[in-house]
């Protein structure tokens, strides 16, 4: 029984220590300080690699290099 009670806590260790060396790696990049076009309010925010995107209450979603600048606006289309 303590066998496997010590072999399941060092699986779990390993498994965390794995997880926090996979997402450290992975630093984000992006800029501290973004410009929406005017009258434009973000409401979520997502990431992707050398983009992110800024979701917006009218509807849009405003695709931005890492650089800041706005690369591509889509238009999110809602069911009534």
């Amino acid at each position: 029984m303590t066998v496997l009670t010590a072999t399941m806590v060092g699986g779990l260790f390993i498994i965390i220590a794995l997880l926090v060396i996979r997402f450290s790696s992975e630093t984000l990049s992006v800029p501290d300080e973004i410009t929406l076009p005017d009258g434009t309010t973000p409401v979520a925010v997502t990431y992707g690699r050398g983009w992110y995107g800024v979701v917006s209450t009218d509807n849009q979603l405003l695709i931005y290099g890492l650089d800041g600048t706005l690369r591509q606006t889509v238009e999110i289309k809602t069911t009534p």
